[in-house]
């Protein structure tokens, strides 16, 4: 660690700052284990805080991590309500609901009129970033007043819930689901937050993650979007997990790197955010570690055991999210896999994206 600390750099290139940002997820955990550990330098480090929805969509806009799912979800369940006049969204995301001003624009143009649209949210969300300083309920008013500006009509709810409570309130009746409604259910980075191991013999053994899919199934949606980073770090083996974090979450440092210069705010807050996740992984143990993700092949394995079927990505989707590559740094590709949509960087898998219909409703 004391080496470490002789390159690693906040500022540097961008080996040097994922190697800070391990630096001092070490130190956290070194700490926590024998407090007398002696400090290291990370004056550097930018504390989190909470962002104006215009920087939030700038945050969005900065790399096409989010922007991909967004594309690839949307047009996805575009085609899946086409026709339909009344849409339930159920949406699960970190993103404050930044998905869906793109939606309600497509939605207004489509030949046969807009759909009635309604979006619940949970009020619970995961304390990660990004963090914005209006509430759920601002957010609603703001998207209301857009499908307004739009001429689409537009309910947005809240379920006012915890998220020890969460899955107790996945109820036809507290969702209010309505027969003359279509279901769509997005999860936008949300799963992982899902603890992945099982819960007893309550739930038969099954995890979280399990039995929320397994609830959302018997929701019976016409559509789910399952959107996540492609990357294997719920190893109980820290080693393995710092092995794996590093070989992945260089992508985004060695992206930013391209286009923004090394002391910009912007760059070093994001990547702070970046930090702030590997702290967590490697960090701590049990249910203080919250970053569970799994990759996609697991996460497609996971979804088909529950009874989904996967929908194949439609070429005008393909052509969608190619168009919005176009508008990033020329590393940035798209590859299909054998139920996903991938985006990669420099031929490296980054995040995927997939859609699946409950067993029966494929056709």
């Amino acid at each position: 660690m004391w080496v470490l600390n002789n390159v690693a750099s906040s500022v540097g290139d961008p080996n040097q700052r994922l190697t800070s940002c391990f630096l001092r997820a070490l130190i956290s955990r070194a700490s926590s284990v024998c407090p007398t550990t002696m400090s290291f330098n990370s004056s550097s480090t930018i504390h989190r805080r909470l962002m104006s929805v215009t920087e939030l969509a700038g945050y969005v806009d900065l790399i096409p991590w989010h922007r991909f799912g967004f594309c690839a979800s949307n047009s996805a369940i575009f085609k899946a309500i086409q026709g339909c006049p009344r849409v339930h969204i159920l949406d699960f995301s970190i993103t404050h609901c930044m998905q869906w001003p793109t939606l309600i624009d497509a939605l207004a143009k489509r030949p046969e009129g807009p759909p009635s649209l309604r979006i619940t949210v949970p009020s619970c969300r995961p304390l990660v970033p990004p963090l914005l300083n209006v509430s759920t309920e601002e957010v609603g008013l703001r998207l209301g007043n857009f499908a307004k500006f739009r001429d689409v009509p537009f309910e947005f709810n809240i379920i006012d819930v915890d998220t020890s409570s969460l899955l107790s309130h996945l109820t036809p009746s507290i969702l209010n689901l309505r027969d003359d409604e279509v279901l769509v259910v997005n999860c936008q980075n949300w799963l992982r937050y899902l603890s992945d191991e099982t819960m007893g013999s309550a739930h038969q053994d099954a995890s979280l993650r399990d039995t929320f899919l397994d609830i959302i199934k018997g929701l019976n949606p016409c559509i789910i979007v399952v959107v996540d980073e492609d990357s294997d770090l719920s190893a109980p083996s820290l080693t393995s997990r710092i092995t794996t974090c590093f070989n992945y979450l260089w992508i985004p440092f060695d992206a930013l790197e391209t286009f923004l210069p090394k002391d910009s705010y912007q760059r070093l807050e994001y990547e702070s955010d970046i930090g702030h996740k590997i702290e967590n992984i490697i960090s701590f143990e049990g249910f203080q570690r919250i970053e569970r993700l799994e990759s996609g092949a697991k996460m497609c394995q996971r979804v088909k055991n529950v009874g989904f079927f996967s929908i194949p990505f439609s070429e005008e989707t393909v052509r969608e999210v190619k168009f919005l590559l176009d508008e990033h740094a020329s590393g940035w590709g798209m590859k299909r896999e054998e139920d996903m949509l991938v985006l990669t960087w420099k031929g490296h898998n980054s995040v995927f994206a997939t859609a699946w219909v409950p067993n029966g409703l494929e056709d």
